[in-house]
C-alpha cells in the first residue's frame, strides 16, 4: 500500500446489519481497513473493532480499504471453517455496485481478463495473458448519468482489485479510484465509488441460503 495518511472513519464505529451466534454482518465504510496493516499506525480496522465486542471473531474475507459495503465475520471456529469452505468452493455469491467514468452503451456483458500483481507498483494489478490468473466479472448497467454510469457487478472470481482493473480495461474506470481512474475520474468522487451491496451464503448452523443487502451510499 502506498504511503498515506490513515484517517479511518469513526462514526458509526460499527455498522451492524445482522448478528447471531455464528456470524456478524457489517457495513464497512470506505477508508477503513478490513484487517490491521503492518504499520502500527494502521492498526485500527473492522476486524479489530469487532474483536473488541466479540473476542473470538474470525476473519473469512476482506474488502479493499477504499471499498465500502457488506463484510461477514465468523463468531466461532466452526462457523469460520464452514464459511471458508464455501469461499473455496465458490458457492458464496456477491454483488457490487460501482459508479464508473463515461457512458457504457451496452446494457450488460462479461469481462474475462487474466490478472496478476504489478510487482514494481504494488498493490496495483495488471492484465497479463501469460502469467495472470483467470478472472471474470459480469456487469449490468443500472443507470446512465451525464458523465458516469452506475453498474451492478458480479465477480465470478475473487482476484485482488479485480473489479477495479476490469472496468479500467474496458475504458470505464471506477470514479474516485486513486490507482486506476483518469485524472477526470479521480475528481468526480472523493472516495472510491465501489460498494459491496449483497452477499448470499449458506448459514453455518441452519444450512439455509440467506442473503444480506446494503444499499450503496452513492446510488
Amino acid at each position: 500500500m502506498p504511503n498515506f495518511v490513515y484517517n479511518p472513519p469513526m462514526s458509526p464505529y460499527l455498522d451492524i446489519i445482522h448478528q447471531d451466534q455464528d456470524i456478524v454482518v457489517l457495513n464497512k465504510p470506505s477508508g477503513l481497513l478490513s484487517v490491521p496493516g503492518r504499520d502500527p499506525w494502521h492498526k485500527d480496522s473492522l476486524a479489530l473493532r469487532v474483536l473488541r465486542v466479540w473476542p473470538n471473531a474470525c476473519v473469512v474475507h476482506r474488502l479493499d480499504m477504499a471499498t465500502s459495503g457488506i463484510i461477514v465475520l465468523a463468531l466461532k471456529k466452526s462457523a469460520q471453517s464452514h464459511l471458508g469452505r464455501q469461499f473455496q468452493q465458490k458457492v458464496i455469491n456477491k454483488t457490487y455496485f460501482a459508479s464508473v467514468e463515461g457512458i457504457i452503451e451496452k446494457d450488460a456483458g462479461l469481462i474475462d481478463l487474466p490478472l496478476r500483481c504489478d510487482w514494481e507498483n504494488r498493490p496495483r494489478q495488471i492484465v497479463d495473458f501469460e502469467l495472470g490468473k483467470s478472472s471474470q466479472t459480469e456487469w449490468q448497467v443500472i443507470k446512465r448519468n451525464q458523465q458516469t454510469t452506475l453498474v451492478k457487478l458480479t465477480p465470478l472470481t475473487g482476484r485482488t482489485h479485480q473489479l477495479r482493473v476490469h472496468l479500467q480495461q474496458i475504458g470505464h474506470a471506477i470514479i474516485g479510484d486513486e490507482f486506476y481512474a483518469s485524472e477526470f475520474g479521480k475528481k468526480l468522487s472523493q472516495r472510491l465509488a465501489l460498494h459491496a451491496g449483497s452477499i448470499t451464503l449458506t448459514h453455518p448452523t441452519t444450512e439455509k441460503r440467506i442473503t444480506f443487502e446494503c444499499p450503496a451510499p452513492f446510488m
